[in-house]
């Protein structure tokens, strides 16, 4: 093999390798997500923050508690995450359409909420 077709099968496979990335990873999730939801304590206000980067990763503001994203999966326009709060594990799991995000929440209890986040501007 000669050092230019080395170079061009280097390039090819970097090139496939961010394409098969960009592909498990979805859509861009990064940003600063707000919603409100109902739980048995009345409304309460949700912040997602999602950092850029290879991994799921972040932090959700619930209320007066806050958590990194853990255990995050993404697949085309599905998301998943959990938090660990002082009073236990919260889990999201959902999708994203554009600038909307449409989530089930399942409390540290096991009870299920609706959650609609929009991405901040």
């Amino acid at each position: 093999m000669t050092v230019m077709s080395r170079r061009t099968v280097t390039a090819v496979l970097f090139m496939s390798l961010a394409v098969a990335s960009v592909g498990a990873r979805g859509a861009d999730f990064t940003g600063v997500w707000k919603g409100t939801m109902e739980t048995q304590m009345g409304a309460v206000e949700n912040t997602i923050t999602i950092e850029p980067g290879p991994a799921l990763a972040g932090k959700v503001q619930l209320a007066t508690y806050e958590g990194r994203i853990e255990k995050g999966k993404v697949d085309g326009d599905t998301i998943a995450f959990e938090i660990t709060i002082e009073p236990g594990t919260i889990a999201y799991a959902g999708t994203v359409k554009g600038d909307e995000m449409t989530l089930e929440v399942t409390g540290t209890r096991g009870d299920k909420m609706a959650l609609v986040a929009k991405r901040q501007k």
